[in-house]
């Protein structure tokens, strides 16, 4: 088997300064290292969490190190996106992939011409009958505790190559995607509605169309070439049911100072210095709702208007879902995490005691808070996973 890298070291995650670097505590040295994944990976990156670096091979690189890998519950899972096509070319030639035993790799990065348009592929495939198979490669690291889904940020450019791949597949090329789902226990895979909506639709759209699919990989500390734990079921029902602009939402903000302020009909209330995260929910038109919280002039009309002018905006998160009782369900599981609440903020028409709650860390790297947002996005899903 394969061994991707010669030497590889444990270290502590600290931080991320930027999308592509991150410091760690490396034997008690603090060191800067590239990470060659861009995606947001809040549901991975808490301050403590074990992550597999290897000395940078670029002798000018900016940092000494490179990120290969990352721990979570002591499963280890695959963040180099530079070796994507390598484990792909891999698990397709030892003929690990279900359903697709017949295809052997012949090229990467192939490029086709289609209406004076070109565009490339991460790998073509043929078979004994010489038909070809045009593969895009996308690697997953948002997961639960069972489940999966892909993209972890909005990606419209993910979205139009999903279009592109259909209107080949129309032109009579044979088009699909490899889903490398980098944790083991994952059973089901979709797209995720809640970060992407658009993109979740379009998938639903061409899902058909498309020869495709999401295999769970088991990666080990040596980082030798994967195994395929099993390919990942698609629960199309749930996109049904659950993937349309409606649900519940929590704004994280950010409040550098103690603040006296009053609140329309309520006076004045106090806040203190901290990370707060707001629950609130919208029948339709979640996105424009979250967006017009995120705006900072407008006309007041809900508690948060009068309090979002006065901090920083950090994140607004979306949770699609169809149940009727998610907004205080939602509301009681934040306040089980944070250490203070505003008492009757945003919640004089039901009986929770609030829903404007306080941290003192920012709750994005904060893991129990992450967990709820884990449960409620994923987790919660897998009872209607048949």
């Amino acid at each position: 088997m394969k061994v991707l890298y010669d030497t590889i070291l444990k270290a502590k995650y600290t931080g991320r300064p930027n999308r592509f670097v991150v410091t760690l505590d490396l034997n008690g040295e603090s060191v800067l290292a590239h990470l060659p994944n861009p995606g947001r990976m809040w549901e991975l990156l808490f301050t403590g969490v074990t992550m597999y670096i290897v000395p940078h091979d670029k002798p000018d690189a900016k940092t000494k190190y490179r990120v290969v890998g990352i721990e979570r519950d002591g499963v280890v899972i695959m963040l180099d996106t530079n070796y994507s096509n390598d484990v792909a070319q891999h698990l397709i030639e030892n003929k690990l992939i279900p359903g697709w035993e017949e295809w052997r790799v012949v090229r990467r990065e192939y490029t086709v011409k289609l209406h004076g348009t070109s565009s490339r592929f991460d790998l073509l495939l043929t078979n004994d009958k010489g038909d070809e198979f045009l593969l895009e490669v996308k690697s997953c690291t948002l997961f639960s505790k069972t489940g999966a889904m892909f993209p972890d940020a909005i990606t419209e450019r993910g979205r139009k190559h999903l279009l592109h791949l259909k209107e080949l597949q129309n032109e009579g090329y044979h088009t699909g995607v490899l889903f490398l789902v980098q944790w083991d226990r994952a059973q089901w895979f979709l797209p995720d509605y809640h970060t992407d909506l658009e993109f979740a639709k379009t998938f639903k759209e061409v899902a058909s169309s498309l020869d495709w699919k999401a295999v769970a990989v088991a990666w080990d500390d040596t980082f030798t070439m994967p195994t395929v734990t099993r390919e990942c079921s698609y629960p199309s029902s749930i996109l049904d049911t659950e993937a349309h602009d409606s649900g519940v939402y929590v704004m994280v903000m950010h409040l550098d100072h103690d603040l006296d302020l009053e609140i329309g009909s309520k006076g004045m209330m106090h806040f203190k210095a901290g990370y707060y995260m707001y629950v609130g929910s919208a029948k339709a038109n979640l996105t424009k709702r979250i967006e017009r919280h995120k705006r900072k002039r407008k006309k007041m009309h809900w508690h948060l208007d009068y309090f979002r002018g006065h901090c920083e905006m950090i994140a607004g998160l979306p949770i699609r879902t169809s149940l009727d009782d998610a907004e205080c369900a939602l509301a009681d599981a934040v306040r089980g995490v944070a250490e203070w609440d505003v008492p009757k903020f945003g919640s004089s028409d039901c009986d929770c005691k609030s829903h404007l709650f306080g941290m003192t860390e920012n709750p994005i790297h904060n893991k129990k808070f992450m967990d709820v947002v884990e449960d409620y996005r994923m987790n919660k899903l897998d009872a209607l996973v048949k």
